[in-house]
């Protein structure tokens, strides 16, 4: 490959104009445009591949709704009354508010489907309660509150399966099902480490909550809880499809807010929709990039190369997916989310087909290893947003998150080489693969 190769010089675009600040998407963008002119193709096929891409996939409706739905809940008051039962039911026990911290996301996880909008809503909240009176170090608050938002995008819905299934043609619905027990057992290795942290550093127990409060925080709190077995029950019943989910799970965070709960105004609402819009902008120019620069990686037939090359290494099953974990960790350290999603694990998908990987197991694997990028240094996004909303030092964030990267991982190799964590739900709702 020489420097006067088109793809070389694509990638020297494109990598100078995310140096510079430039956003991915528009950086993927210019990239593939500069790629069609100097091969001497069409420019205007990097239009049509990203109009092509996003007109046919209805699919992404279910992007814009959901992350809707997640700001509806985080300006009215359902995080609050979460809180409130999920401190019922295991703030008592030693460490007990970095528990509700897990229990909370988890439950949080079956409505947003997004990492960011479970750190951003309910993350300052936990935070501040966890906080108060010197009960926990800000920087602890901070790294627990980092890694349970991490399971928002395993546990249904999520908005990375809705991506993979995208680039994949993977049924969504199953995708969504394959993450449920690999999302709960995130949740309790987390447990694990806090349980570990609390008699280590003597963490306080919470004050028991009253009997007669029991009543009030589960009446209070059950709307917001009907909400992932409306949305679930509704997709694996055959009701509605994923994206029709979505627009429930929207309407349904408004008619609570609104008329149940009574706790947000029409400018919440308005501002509400304002956030929503500029975030599915954001992902949506992302998405645009990565279809436009999978072209440019097609045409120079990268996916065959890729795999050819790893054919002459003979890889087992085994082997294959120890280094594709090894590579997203790697690549999450430096890279966006979605940006490996999109533009990376296209290239890995061919391999994995052809040595016969599920392709369900594979997408929650991916997801995963994405989602443990969100907390690993130096990129990681959610560490940046709880450094902020604990006014904490990243370096003191990023060293007590380290326990629970570790755990992560360990939970990660159970997941990868025990496709039954994965597949078994699935399979019950009938999928044969």
């Amino acid at each position: 490959m020489s420097l006067a190769d088109p793809f070389t010089l694509t990638l020297a675009v494109l990598i100078g104009l995310s140096l510079m600040g430039s956003p991915i998407g528009l950086a993927m963008i210019t990239a593939s445009v500069v790629y069609l002119a100097i091969s001497g193709q069409d420019m205007s096929i990097a239009a049509e591949q990203v109009l092509n891409g996003l007109n046919g996939s209805y699919v992404l409706l279910a992007v814009p709704l959901f992350i809707f739905s997640a700001g509806l809940m985080t300006a009215g008051t359902m995080t609050d009354r979460l809180l409130g039962f999920c401190n019922l039911l295991v703030g008592r026990f030693r460490g007990g508010l970095g528990h509700v911290n897990v229990v909370q996301s988890v439950i949080f996880a079956g409505m947003s489907g997004s990492a960011i909008a479970d750190a951003a809503g309910s993350g300052k909240m936990i935070i501040d309660m966890m906080r108060r009176g010197g009960a926990y170090p800000a920087s602890y608050a901070a790294a627990i509150t980092a890694a349970t938002a991490v399971i928002g995008p395993i546990i249904p819905p999520s908005i990375p399966m809705v991506l993979y299934a995208l680039i994949s043609d993977s049924s969504v619905g199953y995708l969504f099902l394959g993450g449920v027990v690999p999302g709960l057992l995130m949740g309790l290795v987390q447990m694990g480490i806090n349980t570990w942290m609390a008699h280590r550093h003597d963490y306080p127990v919470a004050d028991r909550v009253p009997l007669r409060e029991i009543p009030r925080l589960t009446r209070d709190a059950m709307p917001a809880l009907l909400m992932p077995v409306i949305l679930l029950g509704g997709i694996y019943g055959g009701v509605m499809t994923p994206t029709e989910a979505a627009a429930v799970a929207a309407a349904y965070a408004f008619l609570v807010a609104t008329l149940l709960y009574r706790s947000i105004t029409a400018r919440e609402t308005y501002e509400a929709v304002l956030a929503s819009a500029r975030s599915s902008a954001a992902i949506g120019m992302l998405i645009a990039g990565a279809l436009a620069f999978n072209y440019v990686v097609t045409s120079e037939n990268i996916p065959n190369t890729l795999r050819n090359l790893l054919a002459g290494y003979e890889l087992s099953t085994w082997e294959f997916l120890l280094v594709v974990n090894l590579i997203l960790l790697v690549l999450g350290c430096l890279l966006e989310g979605s940006t490996i999603l999109l533009v990376v694990v296209p290239v890995l998908i061919p391999t994995a087909k052809a040595l016969g990987i599920d392709m369900v197991h594979f997408g929650v694997v991916v997801v995963v290893n994405i989602m443990i990028g969100l907390i690993t240094p130096p990129y990681g996004l959610l560490l940046f947003i709880v450094a902020k909303l604990s006014d904490s030092p990243l370096s003191a964030v990023v060293h007590d998150t380290v326990p629970f990267i570790i755990a992560m991982v360990g939970a990660l190799i159970l997941i990868t080489y025990v496709p039954e964590l994965v597949l078994w739900l699935p399979r019950r709702a009938g999928y044969q693969g």
